[in-house]
């Protein structure tokens, strides 16, 4: 195990390439500094993301900016009612030349996917990413391809509440390691938007990383030194969405399900990735704090007790960090 000392200096060095990402992405996005380090955090922790927002506020840009400015390949899905699960991985084409049937990939063979309002289309084509976003893989027919690596979906996708949408499936969900909520731009940020995107030519992003150098990234931020009481603070959080009265927490009725052991991962996975964003070597409760509810918010299941006296998972979490000692 490398001392800390050393992993400092390695992430110092290694986030220069995160460095140069962001500056390419910030010639097209104004503002919007939560999504792209959060869209950072996905990139270093290997985590797929889901974006949630009321149209126009820049989610389909920032992710196909991002993926312009790393070389690789990037597929966009519109998701849409009519659309099937093998528009997503793909088909057998019968070949008449040889009697055999060859397969053609689909556009999730790709470093990038954006699933742009991916609750556009019903519950069987969403379980289509579930094993290419778990597994990393894909099967067609009796054959399994392996996808590229890295590969990371983004997804995007507008209120519930507005028509049209389907709501996805838990185990869907539940492989999202983050799911941001994305709010309109200030007054200034606004003002910039208008003067940037109103020119003849409109800024565009290009390729100033390379895969490799995102695995390299990877690597440092993965020795990150966490300390056991963090460890253990990550598991208490989570713990606590399940035994809410194991920490005097008053959530009676108000929770059907708490948090997988998935989000106790995801937790430590991204406050690694949310302190090398820092330059630091190590990860402290305030990283935990910070990434927690883009964590969790997506992963508790409330009950009808809860939407009837309109408590929001944002509350049952912020909650949860309030009774949980912090080490």
């Amino acid at each position: 195990m490398q001392d800390v000392q050393s992993v400092q200096e390695w992430v110092q060095r290694e986030a220069t390439v995160i460095e140069r990402l962001l500056g390419e992405v910030r010639k097209v996005i104004v503002g919007q500094r939560y999504l792209l380090d959060r869209m950072m955090i996905g990139l270093l922790a290997d985590g797929h993301l889901l974006l949630e927002g009321v149209p126009g506020l820049a989610k389909t840009l920032s992710v196909s900016t991002m993926a312009d400015a790393v070389d690789g390949a990037f597929q966009r899905i519109q998701f849409t009612p009519d659309l099937l699960p093998a528009d997503l991985t793909g088909t057998l084409i019968y070949n008449q030349k040889d009697g055999n049937f060859i397969p053609r990939k689909g556009p999730l063979f790709a470093n990038f996917v954006l699933a742009d309002e991916i609750n556009r289309a019903p519950a069987k084509v969403q379980s289509a990413l579930l094993e290419s976003m778990q597994e990393r893989q894909i099967t067609i027919g009796d054959t399994t391809y392996p996808l590229p690596h890295p590969f990371l979906v983004l997804a995007t996708q507008n209120p519930i509440e507005q028509e049209g949408t389907y709501p996805l499936p838990e185990a869907q969900v539940d492989r999202f390691m983050l799911k941001l909520k994305i709010d309109y731009p200030s007054v200034e940020e606004e003002r910039e938007i208008l003067d940037r995107m109103s020119v003849a030519v409109i800024p565009q992003a290009t390729p100033v990383v390379r895969l490799e150098d995102v695995v390299k990234a990877r690597q440092a931020m993965h020795a990150i030194y966490v300390d056991e009481r963090i460890k253990d603070y990550a598991v208490r959080l989570v713990h606590a969405t399940r035994k809410p009265s194991d920490y005097e927490l008053d959530l009676e009725g108000l929770l059907q399900y708490g948090a997988s052991p998935r989000a106790t991962l995801y937790l430590v996975s991204a406050a690694r990735a949310h302190a090398f964003l820092r330059r630091r070597g190590f990860v402290t409760p305030e990283d935990i704090k910070a990434i927690g509810p883009d964590v969790l918010r997506h992963r508790l299941i409330l009950s009808f007790e809860a939407e009837a006296e309109s408590v929001t998972a944002e509350e049952i979490v912020q909650r949860v960090f309030d009774a949980v000692e912090v080490p």
